[in-house]
């Protein structure tokens, strides 16, 4: 099952109160509420307010975008992960997104690696304790920049709590994003939706349909439940929101078919039945 969604970093001058109406209004069930600037770190009393908000209009709260990086001094870093795991509990987040440092996997040096790798496999043990997932941002100028690294990555925290998002990179042709996507298959926990070209021109999401219906048809094959977010729409313009999101849903629906008529045919299936022939 693919469950569509907003991100509220989407629309980030607007309070949580438009982000549920906007939500809400453009059919979409669920939202990952940005830690930048709707729900801060540190403040579950405000994040307790938010998920109110979201349940009380019938949504779910998919994640909880935290902007955690695991660098700086050692005692900070533990401080911030605090912060922001009581803020998704009190959210009711059921997975928080983080990030793999600041800079690209071919510039870091390996100790500094280890050091992160070791700080998310902390972070995510304390989660764990919570009953909340822990999900790496894949994303440039990180430890996730490149397939390679984000796989061995996974292995160096190496705990099931631990998964990857997915979204593809600026100016990735679309056969090279499919195969990042492939290769994470069995570690995305979460899609960010988008429709960036070239570089991070925002265009309408039916403007890389031909990708995202790949995409989809590629997720309703493996089967996992993930959940699907827009992310980003073009001029951050509210007024876009339902149609992007009625695109979305119609992606989502065309992937299902792609992989439904790609699946091979079962050989112990019986066969099909056949009419009887009339009386003569």
């Amino acid at each position: 099952m693919i469950r569509a969604g907003l991100c509220s970093v989407t629309f980030r001058p607007l309070s949580p109160e438009q982000i549920v109406d906007l939500t809400v209004g453009a059919g979409l069930p669920r939202i990952e509420w940005a830690g930048d600037v709707h729900v801060p770190p540190g403040d579950p009393g405000r994040a307790e307010e938010v998920r109110a908000l979201t349940e009380n209009a019938l949504l779910d709260v998919a994640s909880y975008g935290s902007y955690l990086r695991f660098e700086g001094e050692e005692e900070q870093v533990r401080a911030d992960g605090e912060a922001v795991l009581a803020s998704a509990v009190a959210l009711g987040a059921p997975r928080i997104r983080v990030w793999a440092g600041s800079q690209g996997s071919a510039d870091i040096a390996p100790e500094e690696r280890a050091r992160i790798a070791a700080r998310v496999r902390a972070f995510a043990d304390r989660a764990g304790e919570a009953g909340v997932e822990v999900g790496l941002e894949f994303h440039g100028r990180t430890l996730t920049d490149e397939i390679g690294s984000t796989l061995a990555l996974l292995d160096e925290v190496g705990r099931e709590n631990v998964l990857s998002y997915w979204q593809p990179h600026q100016d990735m042709p679309d056969a090279d994003a499919l195969a990042t996507l492939r290769a994470t298959l069995p570690h995305a926990s979460t899609i960010h939706v988008f429709s960036w070209w070239p570089g991070s021109e925002r265009l309408p999401l039916a403007e890389r349909g031909e990708l995202w219906e790949q995409v989809f048809g590629i997720l309703a094959a493996e089967g996992s439940p993930r959940d699907a977010l827009l992310e980003f729409v073009p001029g951050d313009d509210p007024e876009v929101l339902a149609r992007e999101a009625e695109t979305l849903r119609g992606l989502i629906a065309a992937g299902k078919r792609r992989a439904a008529s790609e699946r091979p045919a079962d050989p112990a299936a019986p066969p099909a039945a056949t009419p009887e022939e009339p009386a003569r």
